[in-house]
């Protein structure tokens, strides 16, 4: 199961996925903008069929701007999005919202997902990590606050080279991001007024540290 911004997702055992609650961004997935009371199936590609072969589920948005945003990892690695698009989160390479799922440009070979607040990323089989969305506080760790409507590498500590040796990933509400190495260290970028980067301040980074 997983929530969103203001709606909910449930993975079944037969590889489809339900969706209920609020549907203003076409998050449900269902072909329209209606909310829903109860789970529904959420629909396939061009709002054919429904979704199947899924893996895992992931969501992203902001309950108090009331947008959101779905992901799905299929079991032949490719990633499935729908919902706001407004800053590129779905990585179609444009900012048109779905109301049914569309595949994410160029992203293969996924094993995990994740969404946070106006972004999203994925782990790559080669243990690598892409993200794409809004990027005001650094949250896709590219090293600058650049927004991409498509997936890019994220870089490593210091913005030298690209982060590699990634086991596991999550996001935060808002914008920022972590991932979990091999060697059991965790490495976290984006937004930091809180200190929900565990580094020691408040600083904003815009690459893993």
């Amino acid at each position: 199961i997983n929530g969103g911004g203001l709606n909910s997702l449930s993975l079944c055992s037969n590889s489809t996925v339900m969706a209920w609650g609020y549907n203003i961004n076409g998050q449900l997935g269902l072909g329209d903008t209606t909310k829903r009371l109860s789970p529904v199936e959420v629909h396939g590609p061009e709002n054919v069929g429904f979704l199947t072969g899924i893996t895992a589920l992931a969501s992203g948005g902001d309950a108090l701007a009331g947008v959101s945003h779905s992901l799905a990892l299929k079991n032949d690695s490719t990633v499935w999005t729908w919902g706001w698009n407004h800053y590129g989160q779905l990585g179609t390479g444009d900012t048109i919202s779905e109301n049914v799922p569309v595949q994410v440009s160029n992203l293969t070979g996924i094993i995990a997902i994740a969404g946070g607040g106006f972004h999203s990323y994925a782990l790559k089989s080669d243990s690598t990590v892409w993200a794409w969305g809004r990027n005001y506080h650094g949250e896709l760790g590219t090293g600058d606050t650049i927004s991409n409507n498509t997936p890019v590498q994220v870089h490593g500590p210091g913005n030298v080279g690209f982060l590699t040796g990634i086991i596991a990933i999550a996001s935060g509400g808002w914008g920022h991001s972590y991932a979990l190495k091999s060697d059991g260290t965790v490495w976290s970028w984006g937004q930091n007024f809180y200190g929900q980067l565990g580094v020691g301040d408040t600083t904003d980074r815009h690459s893993p540290t």
